[in-house]
């Protein structure tokens, strides 16, 4: 764990003489105030929202617990503008946190933005790219997670109609959906997939379970029986939803929802969840940190690499095994291209 060095007022006198802050390349509340912890901003529906957020926290928790660091949270809120994520991020670079991660492709340009005057202090940004020097930016290969998803939705449908809902319809949204249509279509032609989005352009999407609630009733009366929900915390509603229909299953997303305590309930019918690695991404940009090898830069996590990859908790999908291996092979072995955009 990393000390922090207290600094006397004559020492910090002498500093700000010494050195303006044009001159030093960063502020002096980043130069006095370092080695605070992590500080993580999540994106709507907070650390609680058994998907998303809850897997940056983990890996947030994981480097309390084993490196040492303290931590601050802070969560958005629905409607929130650039100038309201480029306040909670300043406010923690300010404070002395060290990395500062953006939890969310909502936190692109903000994060980038205020980077650039924090140049001693590291940001990430989950689901976006790197644009400054001090920025490790984190994506995920979610098509071809989504197209596993899409492989085991075919082989366990009855009534050969299956459903997917996004919170927004967004280019990444759009890549769980694609990836799920292929992966249905690559594995069984014959069954139907209909695609549905609770919103087209407000975040609200991510933190709206009754809305998503309403739309999976809606895909379960008109037979639809594995439903694919890729919509952050609204995600539970949904699968409250499917939970009530006999023989209905549901798919969860970025978090294994199989194994979230506040879903505990609704278990039995959650068939898989594609699981985006998010807390395995967090902790490490935390440690590089630590270990004062700062990340930077853009990563792409793939299936290839365990960036994604299909929750076996339950054993609802075991008998599946030997159809879901044969189609990870096929996609890491380049010989299935999944698209990222549905097809039109």
């Amino acid at each position: 764990m990393r000390r922090v060095t207290k600094i006397a007022a004559a020492g910090i006198a002498s500093a700000a003489l010494a050195c303006s802050l044009t001159a030093c390349g960063e502020s002096s509340t980043e130069a006095a105030g370092k080695d605070k912890g992590v500080g993580l901003a999540f994106d709507v529906g907070g650390r609680d929202d058994h998907s998303f957020n809850e897997a940056a926290a983990r890996g947030t928790d994981k480097a309390v617990k084993e490196l040492g660091v303290k931590s601050k949270l802070m969560t958005a809120k629905n409607g929130e503008t650039e100038a309201d994520r480029e306040q909670r991020l300043t406010s923690l670079a300010e404070a002395g946190f060290n990395p500062v991660i953006g939890v969310g492709f909502n936190y692109g340009n903000s994060v980038n933005k205020v980077a650039k005057k924090f140049p001693k202090t590291t940001f990430a940004v989950v689901d976006s790219a790197s644009t400054a020097k001090n920025v490790y930016g984190i994506n995920f290969s979610e098509n071809e997670g989504s197209y596993l998803a899409g492989v085991a939705a075919a082989l366990k449908t009855k009534t050969k109609k299956v459903g997917f809902i996004g919170g927004v319809n967004n280019a990444l949204i759009q890549k769980f959906q694609a990836g799920f249509e292929q992966g249905v279509k690559d594995t069984d032609p014959k069954v139907k997939v209909t695609s549905q989005y609770l919103y087209a352009n407000d975040d609200k999407g991510f933190n709206d379970p009754a809305a998503a609630k309403g739309k999976a009733k809606g895909m379960l009366d008109d037979g639809k029986d594995v439903i694919y929900t890729a919509a952050g915390q609204s995600g539970a509603g949904s699968i409250e939803m499917v939970a009530a229909k006999k023989g209905a299953w549901a798919i969860g997303v970025d978090s294994d929802q199989y194994a979230q305590p506040g879903l505990a309930k609704y278990k039995d019918h959650i068939l898989t969840s594609v699981v985006k690695n998010v807390d395995v991404a967090v902790y490490d940009v935390i440690k590089s940190v630590e270990d004062g090898k700062p990340l930077h830069g853009t990563v792409h996590l793939t299936l290839k690499q365990d960036g994604v990859s299909l929750a076996t908790s339950g054993g609802y999908i075991d008998d599946l095994k030997g159809e879901l291996d044969a189609a990870k092979k096929r996609i890491v072995d380049g010989k299935v291209k999944v698209a990222e955009n549905p097809a039109k």
